[in-house]
Order: C-alpha cells, then structure tokens, then sequence
C-alpha cells in the first residue's frame, strides 16, 4: 500500500456527501506538498457532529471514489476496523504502522477553527505535519482560532509547503487553493428539499 519513504497526505472526514470542493483540496494538497499518495480517510462518524443524517459509511466510500480518482488516490475507511473515530487514535495507529512513511495531516481551515475542541489535538501536532486547506470564510476565524494561536511558532512559509513532509512536527502551513462554496451540509439541505418525483 506504501513504501518507506514516500509521502503520503491523510484528508480525513465523513464526506457526507463528498463534493468537488473536496477534490480541489485534495489535488491542491497533492501538488503543493508533493505527496506520492493521498488517502481519503471517510470516517464511521464525527465525534463532534451529530449523526442523525449521517449517511450509511460503504455509500458514503462509494460516492468518494467518484471524486478520488487516479492512481495516486486511495479511499480507505480503516478506521472502522480499528474502531474509533479519534483522529488522535488512528493517526498514532499510522505511525506505528508504517514508521517509514513520511505521513502530513490535511485538513479544512474551518476544522483549524475548532481543532482545540478535538481530542488530543496537541498530541496529533506532534504525531505529524499538518496542511490546513483554506476554505470560503474561515481563513481569518481558522488563523485567530486558540489551536492556530498555540501553533503559531511551528507555522512554515506556504513557499516551503513543498517540504512539508520531511518536517519533525510540529509543523503545519495554510494553503492558499482555488476556493469552492460547496459544502456537504447545504448538500445535505438541498437534497432534502427536492420534490419527490413520482411515475
């Protein structure tokens, strides 16, 4: 699946549904950090989040891989086999692994927000790298977050995002990308309120 050495981003989440704005991030994140692999990581539920509305986890890697496509993508949901929804949990369980690999956390501008409220989340800064993918209106509320202010010394040039894998964490960057408004709740919010359509 990897090889020591290799680069490889994590972009976690419960993709419900996934969206083009998803894939931008995650070709953004490819190509800035020079990864060899990014693996969509869809998990069994947001500990955060409620999960009313949460759509079934083997349709959910269904819809991903229409958006995960190309040799160097891979969706996987592991996480269920491990039987957590920690991301504190799952990414030591990745470092154990695959020592060799060169592992980078990605994750939304909007997650950075409240990355505080996450468990352990000092301890995912220091378990890997981190790229923060800006998105629509959380670039300012992300940057002034608690999390981002207690990080702040460890924060590289978004010119040196290149390296960002070879980086002893902590050490993160905020990438600058090609914005998108799409979202998975106002998805969800629009699908809802479509008529039925009867034959």
């Amino acid at each position: 699946m990897c090889l020591p050495g290799q680069r490889i981003g994590i972009m976690g989440g419960s993709f419900n549904p996934p969206h083009a704005g998803h894939r931008i991030a995650a070709e953004a994140a490819m190509k800035r950090l020079g990864l060899d692999q990014l693996w969509w990581l869809i998990t069994p539920g947001n500990p955060l989040k409620s999960r009313d509305g949460l759509s079934a986890l083997d349709g959910r890697m269904a819809s991903v891989r229409q958006f995960a496509v190309g040799p160097k993508m891979k969706v996987t949901s592991f996480e269920r086999e491990l039987g957590t929804s920690f991301t504190a949990a799952t990414l030591a369980y990745l470092k154990r692994r695959y020592p060799g690999v060169r592992f980078v956390w990605v994750m939304g501008a909007d997650n950075l927000a409240f990355f505080d409220r996450w468990q352990h989340w000092r301890s995912i800064a220091d378990l890997m790298p981190i790229a923060v993918v800006d998105r629509p209106g959380w670039r300012l509320r992300g940057l002034s977050s608690p999390a981002a202010l207690a990080l702040s010394r460890w924060r590289i040039p978004e010119s040196e995002a290149h390296g960002l894998a070879a980086r002893k964490p902590p050490a993160w960057v905020l990438l600058t990308i090609r914005l998108s408004d799409l979202s998975s709740t106002a998805l969800r919010s629009a699908a809802r309120s479509e008529p039925e359509h009867v034959s």
